[in-house]
């Protein structure tokens, strides 16, 4: 589908349409590949909390070492992993499955890497954080599949530091989908579908968003863990491919007050080997959901103000959630309630299609490993609880119709912060952090979060002046 752009056919977000290349499982498979792709450097990869990719350039020639004994990094130099200066190295090992080719530069390739700290997994890693909640899943026979859709924006940034839209003939009202801003973008969207196919990924869709000068890329699903390992790989491609037209990709939440923001919509199935575990044709009401998949969404309502911490993670997530007719186009395609529907774009879960649900409370900047699991601890305990949704409600919520009884978002980051540290199924799910001022994970993100809000709260805007100078 299209994020935040909120239409398109995305019916396939649930389909691979092609098979990629085996992954490695052995430093042997590992060589092999390396030496397939012509591949003479790895980008040795993590992520931090911000969902920034962190990264450290390694000749092959030294794969063996940096499998067996990993790479180190100064973790309060990478940010957002709990380490102050004077804590020890973090140790970055890669997960030699998660091996990739980067097709748009010549001898590189990226692995991401699981995070220790003398010799211990260390509990701050996002990629860690997902790692149990999947094998949770797993220790039940279940495993989580999942579709992304990444969208962002083309801009450049001019003389006078004034970001602008790339393309200065993308002015349209209406521009979603429109043929001729996606074809004079031809060179860019081509160049991430080509990347996308050489890495197996079944790219099906690549089109104009909602906003001027936004996109969207459409690959297919695959487990909770790799399409998170994706996610991180093409914000790497979509920046690539930009900087080589001298623009910017940003996945920025909303970097335009009057247009429509990015998103990351998930599409999600639980499976047990072959048989879909959300799917029920004979569902009464008529969304081909199981008692299952409905206690999920359940799950997803109860604890969505507090997950919004984690899916809506900056202070500029939520200048789009819910804009609503502020936007040029007349919609946010962002939701504003706890609310779950079937093929309805203004709820907070869409159920598209029997057997599949679509969060869409996720926004581009999200960190794609904290929000799957939060996603997952959160469904999970409405699967546990037997969660009953309620009937799905009908109408558009953006033009206020069946808003009655339902809850709304958080509406900053800082109200969401607070929800999240009131939800011990959250907290239980993102783990403890020993040895730490902060027991649980969820009080170091907080702490992180609420100093983000700080500083951004003492700043003042142009607006402020505007309005208050001489008032």
């Amino acid at each position: 589908m299209t994020p935040n752009g909120g239409r398109g056919d995305e019916q396939k977000a649930d389909a691979s349409t092609s098979t990629p290349p085996a992954p490695p499982h052995t430093l042997a498979e590992l060589a092999g590949a390396i030496a397939r792709d012509g591949v003479e450097f790895l980008l040795v990869m993590f992520v931090n909390l911000h969902g920034k990719a962190c990264a450290k350039l390694a000749p092959v020639s030294t794969v063996e070492q940096l499998v067996t004994e990993g790479l180190g990094f100064a973790g309060h130099a990478a940010d957002g992993l709990g380490q102050s200066p004077a804590d020890p190295d973090v140790v970055a090992v890669p997960d030699v499955s998660s091996y990739q080719l980067i097709p748009l530069q010549d001898g590189l390739g990226v692995v991401q890497c699981d995070l220790y700290v003398e010799g211990r997994r260390w509990p701050y890693a996002p990629r860690w954080i997902l790692r149990d909640q999947l094998a949770a899943l797993a220790e039940r026979g279940w495993e989580l599949r999942v579709g992304a859709e990444p969208e962002y924006f083309l801009v450049r940034r001019n003389a006078d530091g004034v970001v602008a839209v790339a393309d200065d003939l993308d002015t349209a009202t209406s521009p979603c989908y429109d043929a001729n801003a996606a074809t004079r973008a031809f060179d860019h969207l081509s160049t991430l579908s080509r990347a996308m196919n050489e890495l197996g990924w079944g790219n099906y869709s690549n089109d104009h968003e909602d906003a001027n000068g936004q996109f969207e890329h459409n690959f297919g699903y695959t487990d909770a863990l790799r399409t998170a390992d994706r996610v991180v790989v093409f914000r790497q491609l979509a920046r690539m491919a930009a900087q080589r037209s001298g623009l910017l990709a940003t996945f920025m939440p909303k970097p335009f007050a009057h247009l429509t923001g990015s998103g990351l919509h998930l599409h999600m199935s639980m499976w047990e080997g072959n048989s879909p575990l959300f799917a029920d044709p004979a569902d009464e009401r008529g969304l081909g959901l199981s008692a299952m998949g409905y206690g999920f969404v359940g799950g997803l309502l109860r604890h969505a103000p507090g997950l919004l911490a984690m899916t809506c993670p900056t202070v500029n997530s939520y200048k789009r959630i819910g804009a609503g007719s502020a936007t040029a186009s007349g919609s946010s395609w962002a939701p504003g309630y706890a609310s779950y529907g079937g093929n309805n774009r203004t709820h907070l879960v869409r159920v598209p299609a029997a057997g599949r649900v679509e969060v869409r409370c996720v926004d581009a900047a999200a960190n794609p490993y904290l929000a799957i699991a939060g996603i997952a601890a959160a469904g999970l305990d409405g699967v546990d609880r037997g969660e009953d949704p309620g009937p799905p409600v009908v109408g558009n919520l953006e033009a206020g119709a069946g808003r009655t009884g339902l809850s709304p978002l958080p509406p900053t980051l800082s109200h969401a912060v607070d929800e999240l540290v009131r939800d011990d199924v959250l907290r239980a799910g993102f783990g403890k952090v020993p040895g730490s001022a902060h027991p649980d994970y969820v009080d170091y993100y907080a702490a992180v979060k609420r100093a983000e809000f700080d500083e951004y709260h003492r700043q003042v805007s142009a607006w402020e002046l505007e309005r208050y100078l001489l008032a």
